[in-house]
């Protein structure tokens, strides 16, 4: 059979036992060979399914994930390849059962767009296992050094950057950061640019509050941080920019009269709320065509690059950010402490 192949025994061994070390095209010359000399193949390569991609995103709710797997999709389907969408939900389907059903169904690669490997708490050996059997994926949006493969991130540390500069340009210096879980990557690298930016100038008081991307998380964020006087705030998501407005009406107060407001992702329709929502938009049509870039050349036996390539965010303006208010400023609204 190696003969037929035209590759070595050992190379034979490992294809047909799922080790990993051999490249697609090696891959599919054993298997031509088992056909054409009558042998049977293992049951897990009969199973091989060459046109599917698996793409696991951690929810449908924030518009941001749709938009990202529609571009994804259509990405795809330029290369031939059609996605088999894997959505999370709370008390639904995991990330790693999701992974056991599309390596059964003998997916070509995956995709995973927000998922455990931006979680510093979970642990990175279930990519590290994925990586070992020979399957090609991608990793979108917060990652660790220690998995050896393409990922592909926004800049978020930039993000916030980019956003407390358009607000200080506006005379705002009490800031205020909204975001969710303290054990996602982006969040971590948003406060890191937060606290940053906070200690760089000593006009700026900024205080952080940590809830959950969701209007309701920006909406109780919100509360805690108006309470503390602050006049403008960066939100790690507009889903829970939408609860901070809510917020400051809930208060008696205006956007932007009384508070400004920056989300982050510019997803569809923020350009119709009311006010129109100023956002740090996420570069997700660049960031979609990169990773099935990447993810086509890993299966086409051309190793992508490894490690993380960021990309800029882009600040878009609209009218949900304005001048301080001078009397709040100055006054005694309360005195934000320093970012904690």
């Amino acid at each position: 059979m190696a003969a037929q192949a035209g590759v070595s025994e050992a190379t034979v061994s490992r294809v047909l036992n799922g080790k990993p070390g051999v490249g697609p095209e090696t891959k599919q010359q054993v298997l031509t060979a088992l056909d054409v000399l009558g042998y049977e193949r293992p049951a897990a390569l009969r199973s091989t399914s060459a046109g599917l991609i698996g793409l696991v995103v951690p929810e449908l709710v924030n518009p941001i994930f749709p938009t990202f797997a529609q571009l994804i999709e259509s990405a795809l389907a330029g290369h031939g390849y059609t996605p088999v969408l894997c959505t999370q939900t709370p008390g639904g389907v995991t990330e790693d059962e999701y992974v056991e059903m599309l390596l059964a169904r003998g997916v070509s690669g995956i995709i995973f767009i927000s998922g455990l490997h931006a979680d510093s708490t979970a642990d990175p050996g279930r990519y590290h296992a994925i990586v070992d059997r020979g399957l090609p994926i991608v990793l979108v949006n917060g990652t660790r050094p220690d998995i050896p493969v393409p990922c592909l991130s926004t800049d978020d540390e930039g993000a916030v950057r980019t956003a407390v500069n358009h607000l200080a340009a506006l005379g705002h210096t009490r800031f205020g950061l909204a975001v969710g879980p303290s054990r996602f990557i982006p969040v971590e690298r948003k406060v890191e640019a937060f606290r940053a930016a906070m200690a760089a100038d000593p006009r700026f008081r900024g205080v952080e509050e940590y809830s959950f991307f969701s209007v309701e998380g920006g909406h109780a964020a919100a509360t805690r941080l108006l309470e503390q006087g602050v006049t403008a705030v960066i939100c790690g998501s507009d889903i829970m920019a939408l609860g901070v407005m809510r917020a400051v009406r809930a208060r008696g107060l205006e956007v932007p009269r009384d508070v400004s407001v920056v989300g982050y992702d510019d997803s569809p329709l923020m350009a119709f709320t009311d006010p129109p929502l100023t956002t740090v938009r996420q570069p997700v049509a660049a960031i979609s065509q990169s990773a099935v870039a990447a993810l086509v050349d890993e299966i086409t036996g051309h190793e992508a690059p490894r490690g993380e390539l960021l990309f800029d965010a882009e600040l878009v303006v609209r009218a949900s950010t304005g001048a301080v208010p001078a009397a709040r400023e100055g006054g005694s609204a309360g005195t934000p402490s320093r970012a904690r």
